[in-house]
């Protein structure tokens, strides 16, 4: 199973939104990197990741799980090749653990989310995902 970051910010779909989509989830729509796009596509149904709030808050504030694999976003123009993935939410972290923290954690200083900050949806590799799981109390 691999692992994924997905960056929102939250005054446009924070954590609690997620969370109120219940278990029909909700598509992750909008994203218009291409490398962003490959990593959506490389999901598989049951693979997790960090919920993060970009610009507001600077933290990882949760765990979603994809239940559908990539399909065309309804958002994007005809013909554009762009992609979305539905996700559920599984759990909040007990604790947020924040940007400035992971970026603190030498374990972690190769994380994408340090090395690539304006990409929206990243890969999270195993290591990182048992740290920061850790690190929010779980």
């Amino acid at each position: 199973m691999a692992h994924w970051l997905y960056k929102s910010e939250p005054f446009k779909w924070p954590w609690e939104a997620q969370v109120a989509a219940g278990d029909k989830g909700t598509h992750w729509d909008g994203v218009r990197n291409h490398s962003a796009k490959l990593n959506l596509m490389a999901m598989k149904r049951g693979d997790q990741g960090f919920f993060y709030h970009s610009n507001e808050g600077l933290a990882i504030v949760g765990i979603v799980e994809v239940i559908r694999e990539a399909y065309p976003d309804p958002t994007a123009e005809p013909g554009e090749p762009w992609v979305v993935v539905d996700l559920k939410a599984v759990a909040p972290l007990p604790r947020p653990v924040t940007l400035a923290e992971i970026k603190a954690t030498p374990a972690l200083a190769k994380m994408s989310l340090v090395t690539s900050m304006r990409l929206s949806v990243q890969p999270v590799t195993d290591a990182e995902w048992a740290l920061i799981r850790r690190m929010g109390g779980l």
